[in-house]
């Protein structure tokens, strides 16, 4: 894999994502993670505070991208995740699984369904089916396209954050953002 040359989203915002906040909102922040990634879990409570900070102006897509061939449990960890979204808790399972990263094997996943009240034994019949692995590719392979080669990887409207993925960092690139979008907005043909 090669980062793409301009460091841009290649697979625009839409309605397949799994997204919070605004659709109005003028920054779009989406992270292609891991569940098992160290730094994912780093990065999350960072992206949390940020969209405490930048309610109505932020909206979140999380795209998975299990690094499976180093984390072992991360494929399946997205699928449950998916599984869950299958039931209308996908950020509720996103977050369990970044909060419980040392306990991503089977028997911990059905435990999450559990605690979040998930239809249990339709979550494991879709776990075990694998009935959303197509749904991981395709968030992989959007990844791919759009240069990803580790977790996290941050695009902020679109373009690719090649910087640290630390609160001060996101933040300032965030309120640039919000700055380019105000004065764009001033400059129209009528």
């Amino acid at each position: 894999m090669s980062k793409s040359s301009t460091g841009t989203l290649t697979l625009p915002v839409g309605k397949r994502d799994h997204i919070q906040g605004p659709s109005s909102a003028v920054v779009t922040l989406v992270e292609y993670g891991d569940y098992q990634c160290p730094f994912c879990g780093d990065v999350s409570p960072i992206i949390q505070k940020l969209q405490k900070r930048f309610v109505d102006q932020l909206r979140f897509v999380f795209r998975n991208f299990p690094l499976a061939r180093i984390h072992a449990y991360a494929q399946r960890a997205a699928e449950a995740a998916e599984a869950a979204g299958g039931q209308r808790k996908f950020w509720e399972m996103h977050d369990y699984l970044f909060e419980h990263q040392e306990a991503l094997d089977a028997e911990n996943l059905v435990r999450a369904a559990v605690a979040l009240g998930l239809d249990k034994v339709k979550f494991d019949r879709e776990v075990a089916e694998r009935v959303y692995a197509d749904r991981v590719q395709q968030d992989i392979q959007s990844g791919i396209d759009s240069g990803v080669e580790g977790t996290p990887t941050i695009f902020i409207n679109g373009v690719r954050n090649d910087d640290d993925d630390d609160f001060d960092t996101l933040r300032a690139k965030i309120e640039e953002a919000m700055m380019l979008s105000k004065a764009s907005k001033g400059k129209r043909c009528f």
